[in-house]
């Protein structure tokens, strides 16, 4: 069974999901494909989402309203990545995007080892169903736009700039929607 409860943040409220391997699902209530990564963890992982609380959820909150703070740069959680082996490798490359820094969907690409593979990373980081923790926020346009995230334009927007406003690092230059 995967446990499913609800959060209020500062960027909207939250659907967590956690099974004995980890935190499986941290995402906006409201995104409009919510229901088929949902469908895609339960298949994949071969259990069902029930209401209810999970020892994990605890440490999620803990260290979500941290980052949130701005006192925590890096999440220390047990996650359990369900998608393809592709997918899973797209996300944690996601995870290695430091705190404060963005890449281009080229560089994640580069990064992954294929420069061709921009629109399947762009995918991936589509089905992506624990915002904020695997960072996906912080891939943007080469151009330095704000394209593609679940959550919204106007959340990327926010996690960037606050982001950006905790790390104290500078020369990242100004997102343009």
């Amino acid at each position: 069974m995967i446990c499913i409860k609800h959060i209020d943040t500062p960027v909207g409220k939250m659907r967590i999901g956690a099974s004995d391997e980890g935190i499986c699902l941290f995402d906006f209530q409201y995104r409009k494909s919510i229901d088929t990564i949902m469908k895609r963890i339960e298949t994949l992982s071969g259990k069902k989402f029930a209401d209810g609380d999970h020892p994990h959820f605890k440490l999620l909150e803990q260290q979500i309203g941290e980052y949130f703070t701005g006192t925590r740069q890096e999440f220390d959680l047990p996650l359990h990545l369900v998608g393809t082996p592709f997918q899973k490798s797209v996300w944690e490359g996601l995870l290695k995007i430091p705190y404060g820094e963005t890449r281009s969907y080229k560089q994640q690409s580069i990064f992954l080892g294929n420069e061709k593979a921009i629109r399947a990373v762009a995918t991936a980081n589509g089905e992506n169903g624990i915002a904020i923790i695997v960072p996906c926020h912080r891939v943007i346009g080469t151009n330095g736009t704000l394209v593609g995230y679940g959550g919204g334009l106007q959340r990327k927007k926010w996690l960037l700039d606050h982001e950006r406003k905790h790390s104290g690092k500078t020369g990242q230059g100004e997102l343009f929607m």
